[in-house]
């Protein structure tokens, strides 16, 4: 298998390398092999040939309040609830204020969340090991991907839902390279093509990466045209984000704050420059120390963040590493990753309900299959 590169930039022998990756607390070390290609640049002219992003619903900030108040399950009766309302941070009562919703600033106008939900399909084309996107055709995954989609729409009537492709872009390996950075940038070729099957669909793109001993800073500058575009989105991966020189796969990585503002106020500048309806951020989490500082991490009216739960197993762990990682550190809206496999590999031998993941406080706004 070879992968389509510009003969003029790139005359690299093709090798393989392999990709680490982890569940929920414990470093797995399995790798996938991936033909290997010489850097790339980003950013080609079919980039820009798209359709319309899906369509969004204006911002009504008292509609943009309920709902959040609706996804952190508080009732109506809460004084909290009023408290939230209005714009106050006390409530007289003796009923303890709920970690959730948190209070940030309101988005821009087009914002998806929380009027949507998103629900995504993960992986890399190359690669059948590292998800959906590369296990099967284009067509089968459009089709099962409208098929979940369908579905969260059935459970949760209230709440449209927006498909996604998240597209692993830049994918941790288990060699060094030639710059020693431990990760491979795909070619631009198959960004476009992410792009132009979500377009059938009216999907978002989402283009995760996973830096290795390169950098958020680093990789971020590569990805400007396809970042402004309207419907393209960022994701960032802690597990892969490696400190020092450990390579990744020996131990699981980590995000600072200063990090990710970093990456935010990229992003709102491009909202900015190019008028744009605000950015998704979306980072990777399931264990405490790979995202650190969220205090101090701050969305923006430009941009909406995501903290999601990426871990896998059983039903019982998935909602233990969800109320013990993502429920305590607020920082705006949460997700949820569901593996079809993996998930079924402890007892008991079952994916998560529908209805089970709506129940988690607060409900997920963020639904990945892997």
């Amino acid at each position: 298998m070879s992968i389509p590169t510009r003969a003029s930039r790139h005359s690299t022998k093709l090798l393989y390398a392999l990709l680490a990756c982890v569940g929920i607390g414990v470093l797995c070390g399995v790798f996938f092999y991936l033909p290997k290609v010489g850097a790339v640049s980003y950013g080609s002219g079919s980039a820009t040939q798209t359709k319309k992003p899906p369509k969004v619903v204006p911002l009504n900030t008292l509609e943009y309040d309920t709902r959040l108040l609706a996804l952190a399950h508080v009732a109506t009766s809460s004084p909290w609830h009023a408290a939230f309302l209005q714009g106050t941070t006390s409530a007289s009562t003796t009923e303890p204020k709920p970690l959730w919703p948190v209070r940030k600033a309101y988005p821009n106008v087009g914002a998806l969340l929380p009027f949507n939900r998103i629900v995504a399909y993960y992986g890399n084309f190359y690669s059948k090991q590292m998800g959906v996107l590369g296990e099967y055709p284009e067509e089968v995954v459009l089709q099962k991907l409208q098929a979940e989609v369908d579905a969260w729409e059935a459970a949760d009537p209230t709440t449209p839902v927006v498909p996604a492709i998240e597209y692993i872009d830049v994918t941790a390996q288990g060699s060094a390279g030639k710059d020693g950075k431990y990760r491979l940038r795909m070619p631009d070729t198959q960004i476009d093509k992410a792009i132009a099957m979500a377009a059938t669909i009216n999907a978002i793109v989402i283009l995760d990466i996973q830096v290795g001993l390169s950098s958020v800073e680093e990789e971020l500058p590569l990805l400007k045209d396809y970042l402004a575009l309207p419907q393209v989105h960022l994701a960032i991966d802690p597990e892969f984000d490696m400190q020092g020189n450990t390579p990744p796969g020996r131990v699981i990585g980590t995000t600072d704050a200063a990090t990710i503002n970093n990456a935010a106020q990229y992003l709102a500048a491009l909202v900015r420059e190019h008028n744009l309806p605000p950015k998704i951020l979306l980072l990777h989490r399931f264990t405490e120390d790979m995202i650190t500082g969220y205090k101090q991490i701050t969305p923006l009216p430009e941009v909406q963040i995501i903290v999601q739960m990426d871990g896998w197993g059983s039903p019982q762990r998935k909602i233990g590493t969800y109320r013990h990682v993502i429920y305590p550190e607020p920082v705006q809206f949460t997700g949820l990753k569901i593996f079809y496999k993996n998930d079924l590999k402890e007892i008991p031998s079952r994916l998560l309900t529908m209805q089970e993941v709506l129940n988690l406080t607060p409900a997920p706004s963020f639904i990945q299959y892997q």
